[in-house]
Parts: structure tokens; sequence; C-alpha cells
């Protein structure tokens, strides 16, 4: 089923997790990071804990429940404290630095998404929506060289709210001209992404990799040149 092509005239993305591929980006940060720091842990059971970890607290970052520097100190305080690794405070802090800085210069796109943005980018308008760190997530961009393919890249620190926010979506469109029943948002999130979108009244299509079964309220893909099938 597709969308009515007649309609949509502006297409948003989330970044992170949707076309940037963070998990291995992160991967190899923490591998470069730990060896110039010299921290001896497994990577694989940092990342056991660190996941689910980094998951959660940014959860409550979206709510607003900590803050920027307390998810970036508290997602590697708690991951050494369930591996018993003893790491001085002076280092997790050089660490949480050191991780910001190296992380963008990592560029590991998902698959398809260079197919999928110069199909849709003739047709549309390309925006970009994310609650990442308005200086991590600009040079994330550029040095995957997809910067060129977006009109609007609207960050959480500047619209100085995050999704599923309402207001972070209407500050994209303002700045896009777009108008909301002429939008559509593609995310995996699907609080954060196709809530906070179809709350403002876009069209929303859930990205989800993995093959778990969810039962959403919206159109659903699993791979990105799946969105040929709706746009």
């Amino acid at each position: 089923m597709k969308l009515n092509n007649e309609v949509i005239t502006d297409v948003f993305f989330d970044l992170d997790h949707t076309l940037w591929d963070f998990e291995k980006n992160s991967e190899l940060t923490y591998n470069k990071i730990f060896e110039e720091n010299n921290i001896d842990v497994n990577l694989a059971e940092f990342f056991d804990f660190y996941i689910p970890y980094n998951f959660k607290l940014w959860k409550y970052y979206q709510e607003d429940k900590i803050t920027k520097e307390d998810l970036r100190y508290k997602r590697l305080k708690t991951t050494f404290n369930a591996l018993k690794v003893d790491v001085a405070e002076d280092m997790i802090f050089k660490l949480s630095d050191d991780y910001i800085k190296n992380l963008s210069t990592f560029n590991h796109l998902f698959i398809d998404t260079i197919e999928i943005l110069d199909y849709l980018s003739p047709k549309y308008k390309l925006h970009i929506i994310t609650n990442g760190f308005a200086e991590v997530q600009t040079g994330k961009l550029k040095n995957s060289k997809i910067d060129h393919y977006f009109q609007v890249v609207m960050n959480s620190e500047t619209a100085g709210v995050k999704k599923p926010n309402p207001l972070i979506f209407e500050i994209a469109l303002k700045e896009a001209n777009a108008k909301p029943q002429n939008s559509v948002m593609i995310g995996d999130s699907y609080e954060a992404d196709i809530l906070g979108a179809q709350n403002v009244g876009m069209h929303t299509l859930f990205y989800k990799p993995s093959d778990e079964n969810i039962n959403v309220n919206t159109h659903k893909i699993s791979e990105l040149k799946q969105i040929k099938n709706y746009l």
C-alpha cells in the first residue's frame, strides 16, 4: 500500500539507528578509545551491559529526567560497575569526552541508505529530525557524506525539546516550509519518531530491521529499500 505520492512533498528521517549504524560505529569508537587509554575490558562483555544501560538512559534523557552530562557519564560508570572493572572518575570523564570526539569519525551507514536517498531526493525534499547532540550529529552527516541530501537538520538541542515532543516536529516542519499532511516521518523508535510525528498530523513509516513482530498503527518496513513500496 503506497502513501499518496501526490500528497507527500517532504520526507523526514531519524538519523541514529535509521540511516547511521549507531551500534557498529559506537563499537569501533569504544575499541579505539579503550586502546588509547589502556582500558582492559572485553568489548563483547562491555556491550552486553552498555547497550541496555544506554538505551534506558537515553529514554530518561528524552523524558528530561537526566541531563546530557548525566547520560554520558552514567552509561560508562554503570557499565564498568557491572563488569566489576575499577576505572577512576577522571578517566570516566575523559572516556566520555573521547567518545563524543571520535564517534562521528566513523561513518558506517545501514545497507541501502545511499540507494534510497538517491531514489527519494529527485522527488521529495529530505530532512532530518534527531534527538542526538548537535555537534555530533553534524559530524556524522558530513563524515558519512550524506549531509548534502538534507535541506533541514533539526536536533533536540537546537529545538530545546526532544522527540516525541510535538514542538521539535513543528519547528522542523516550519523550517522546511512543509505541511504535516504533506510530510512523512521515517524512524526506528515507535514512541519518539512514529507517535511523535503522528501527534502533529504527519504520515509515518516505522523502520524495524529485526524480525520482532510488533503490532503498530502505521506502515512498517524492515529494510530501507522497502521505502520504495510506499513512496
